[in-house]
């Protein structure tokens, strides 16, 4: 096999009409072997001839699209001083587009091992047929089309697209817990009909089921163990995976949807220091991850996932921006949302928002249309940084989830709060010039109870995770209304459907970006589990019988997304306080119709907010006693009509400037 001196300019396996170049760098190896393999996983290694400011390249005359391949890194091995060099271990590309084989951990798949006194030593043993190749891949087509909806009138739909599809009964069994199952026809058609406007897919590129999983006889159902940050998951896919990914997102395009990709650049799936080594860990250790000061063979671990991302490096910048660019330019994202933001802010004297990592993602014009959006904490010193992010981002609001959570399950002095949330957290985000959008509002994530079980259970029942129950989170605000989980009571299960929305249309009324949770919309239960990432069976699967069992319900939730999209009131581009402050207020009154004290919050259940803009005027009225309330409506020129409510009660007398409300209740009026 001839290899050339190739090309240090772009990183990766890059496609031209002779062949292929094959570019990795590497600060501290010595030498680097190419490795090629054929379909029966028999392997060529080769030495990449060439070596420019520590990118290590070669060209491939006659190698085309479709060639497995990886690399093996020759340098010093010195786990205490931080250096991991073994090439006995084939590394994934970390620019490969596209990966082919599974991650077997009965494999010598660690770099080391060690003896009863903990003492390391090299493992020598060769892991090719234990590990993914990367596969070269010819460039794709361009981006499609994408909708492109502003900030203020984005409504987001958090969705784990193998959960979402795997119990659909309109998606053929083949397609389930797929791409292909995705871009079904039923499944857009409904996703259409809801009225969201993104779809926010959970993990899609290329990750590892845990050993602890494995051993259970469970593996990874979120995605959050990424080891490529451009290759999708293989089995996600067929043989043309990155082709199947884009497939989907061209027809979520096409069905006029936004699609925003949750992406997890905080950590890798190497873990910690005697996690498996795949690729970063055996190209440069120390450029890699962060590693503790004065002690370079131990990670920093401020994600609670083993090891820590070095956001500091200039190669680790650039592989995050490259494959930023890389998914929205050429695979079709609309967006991404960070998980663990924070890490990629942190210096190693703690978090700044303005790290050159967020400048550069916020300023990189490849990216200007791009939606970002931060989980803006991590478990790490500092780690809980909502609304410290640049001006571009938005970020995962947990205060809203929680204030929401807490009034409407009866918590004491929870209503200035709410009150907060409802203005779209301007407390938070207003002082540093950003607009309500940068509040992503939600009452559930992936990560915690679904909306059902909120109302259904108080304790956590997380023992299918074979972690006795240890994991998830402990306080959750929930309420079960008298009965831990399923119940034949009537009574009961009403009030609870009645409970989520209120919830729901509590979030949908506020300012800020709402964000629903794939499944809430026609009840769909983990049954107590909240942290059902290990669950990729029927509990983390959504259960699409609830739509049927109760139609009614996901209609009343089809009819709140749909107010909020005629209903410019409910999603203003800028805050908006009293007249006398702004062109238009947003002003609370008690339940005798007039105008709040700020003393009155402390004991308040029962009140409404006014909010007018050109003209225009709406109110929210909200009844969190758990006995019905008239309540006294703030005065306008013209009349009162009831656009929405959770209560039974009739509303024949709202002319007169009094609503009836139920117990635990809430509505939205229009002026006429």
């Amino acid at each position: 096999m001839q290899v050339l001196p190739g090309s240090a300019a772009i990183p990766g396996a890059t496609v031209d009409a002779d062949g292929v170049n094959f570019a990795l760098w590497s600060g501290v190896a010595e030498r680097v072997e190419l490795c090629l393999f054929d379909e029966r996983r028999r392997e060529v290694a080769v030495d990449l001839p060439a070596c420019d400011d520590g990118t290590w390249h070669g060209f491939v005359p006659g190698c085309k699209p479709g060639q497995r391949y990886g690399f093996r890194v020759h340098g010093r091995w010195a786990p205490d001083a931080g250096l991991r060099c073994n090439p006995a271990k084939l590394l994934l590309d970390p620019y490969a587009r596209q990966l082919d084989g599974g991650f077997d951990w009965q494999g010598p798949v660690f770099d080391l091992v060690r003896n009863a006194d903990g003492e390391a030593s090299i493992c020598a043993q060769d892991n090719a047929a234990s590990v993914p190749l990367s596969v070269v891949r010819a460039p794709g087509r361009n981006r499609s089309a994408s909708p492109r909806v502003p900030w203020a009138d984005t409504i987001v739909y958090e969705c784990n697209l193998r959960g979402f599809t795997m119990r659909h009964p309109d998606v053929p069994a083949a397609d389930r817990g797929r791409f292909a199952g995705m871009r079904h026809g039923d499944v857009l058609a409904y996703l259409k009909a809801l009225g969201i406007t993104s779809v926010e897919l959970m993990p899609l590129l290329a990750w590892v089921d845990e050993h602890h999983l494995v051993e259970k006889g469970l593996r990874n159902y979120w995605g959050y163990n990424t080891i490529g940050f451009f290759a999708p998951m293989p089995r996600l896919g067929g043989d043309d995976a990155p082709g199947e990914l884009q497939d989907m997102i061209d027809a979520i395009h096409d069905a006029g949807l936004e699609v925003v990709l949750d992406v997890a650049y905080n950590h890798t799936a190497e873990g910690d220091g005697n996690g498996p080594m795949l690729s970063f860990r055996g190209i440069d250790n120390l450029a890699y991850y962060q590693t503790e000061p004065n002690d370079p063979g131990s990670y920093i671990n401020d994600t609670g996932c083993g090891n820590t991302i070095n956001s500091d490096h200039p190669r680790v910048q650039q592989i995050i921006l490259d494959s930023l660019r890389y998914l929205y330019d050429s695979i079709g994202f609309d967006g991404f949302r960070f998980d663990l933001a924070t890490v990629l802010g942190r210096h190693d004297h703690g978090f700044s928002g303005s790290h050159p990592l967020l400048q550069q993602i916020s300023a990189d014009p490849a990216l200007a249309g791009a939606k970002l959006i931060a989980e803006p904490w991590d478990p790490g010193p500092g780690g809980y940084q909502l609304g410290a992010f640049p001006d571009r981002w938005a970020e995962w609001n947990d205060a809203s989830r929680d204030a929401m959570r807490r009034f409407w399950r009866g918590d004491d002095a929870s209503a200035g709060d709410l009150a907060k949330r409802v203005h779209g957290s301007a407390d938070i985000f207003e002082a540093r010039g950003r607009p309500p959008f940068a509040s992503v509002n939600f009452v559930t994530a992936h990560d915690g109870y679904t909306l059902a079980d909120v109302v259904s259970f108080e304790e956590r029942h997380n023992e299918a995770n074979g972690e006795d129950n240890r994991d998830g989170h402990q306080h959750n605000y929930s309420r079960n209304y008298g009965v831990e989980g399923e119940t034949d009571d009537e009574s009961i299960n009403a009030l609870r459907r009645r409970q989520r929305l209120n919830l729901l249309a509590t979030l949908l009324f506020s300012q800020g970006t709402p964000m629903l949770l794939a499944g809430d919309d026609f009840g769909n239960s983990q049954r107590g589990n909240n942290n059902a990432y290990a669950q990729d069976n029927e509990t983390g699967w959504l259960d699409w019988e609830g739509l049927d069992a109760d139609p009614a319900f996901a209609a009343s939730v089809r009819e709140l997304i749909w107010l909020r999209r005629r209903t410019p009131l409910l999603r203003q581009p800028e805050y908006v306080h009293t007249a006398e402050e702004s062109d238009g207020q947003f002003a609370w009154f008690n339940s005798a119709g007039q105008a709040k004290l700020s003393e009155e919050w402390a004991e308040s259940r029962s009140f409404s907010v006014l909010v007018e803009k050109a003209g225009r005027r709406a109110a929210i009225v909200i009844n969190g006693r758990e006995h019905a309330v008239d309540i006294n409506l703030p005065a306008i020129d013209g009349s009162w009509r009831v656009a929405y409510s959770t209560s039974a009660l009739p509303h024949d007398n709202c002319a007169s400037g009094i609503l009836p409300l139920d117990a635990l209740s809430l509505a939205l009026l229009l002026d006429d």
